[in-house]
């Protein structure tokens, strides 16, 4: 494995592990789509000698099942980070969109546009957890104990 797929495997497993444990259901709903699209991943890659040459049709239709989960958890969530989350993700995949459009785009700017925005994703996991975890924390030591 390449050092920044451990990176990132690391990030995936603390920002949704932390999710799981101390997340509301927004929080749970996003993190088991970004574990489940992670596995989803490595299933869908083309081989490496034409990997990224054309549209990644496996990752668009994960990419797309991911940003409708993100989109779904934005409208109904009070909360402002599911809208971020969400946000990134269609940039993510808009980047289909970009080779769909132009087939010279240079496949590692095309791997990279694909993968890049979800170490963000992973980074707003975790602070939208801890601020609402926090929260929660701070209301109930200001209600009275009955």
């Amino acid at each position: 494995m390449i050092p920044h797929q451990y990176f990132f495997r690391a990030l995936l497993i603390a920002s949704c592990g932390y999710a799981l444990w101390r997340g509301r259901s927004d929080e749970r709903i996003v993190a088991i789509v970004c574990i489940a699209a992670t596995a989803a991943s490595r299933l869908a890659f083309s081989p490496l000698s034409v990997r990224y040459t054309g549209v990644e049709t496996g990752l668009l239709l994960i990419d797309i099942a991911v940003l409708a989960a993100f989109v779904f958890v934005a409208l109904r969530s009070p909360r402002f980070w599911p809208l971020w989350v969400a946000g990134l993700q269609l940039t993510t995949s808009m980047a289909h969109l970009m080779k769909a459009i132009d087939e010279k785009l240079l496949p590692i700017a095309y791997g990279a546009a694909i993968a890049l925005w979800s170490y963000p994703i992973l980074i707003i996991l975790a602070i939208g957890t801890w601020r609402g975890h926090v929260r929660r924390k701070s209301a109930a030591e200001v209600q009275p104990a009955l």
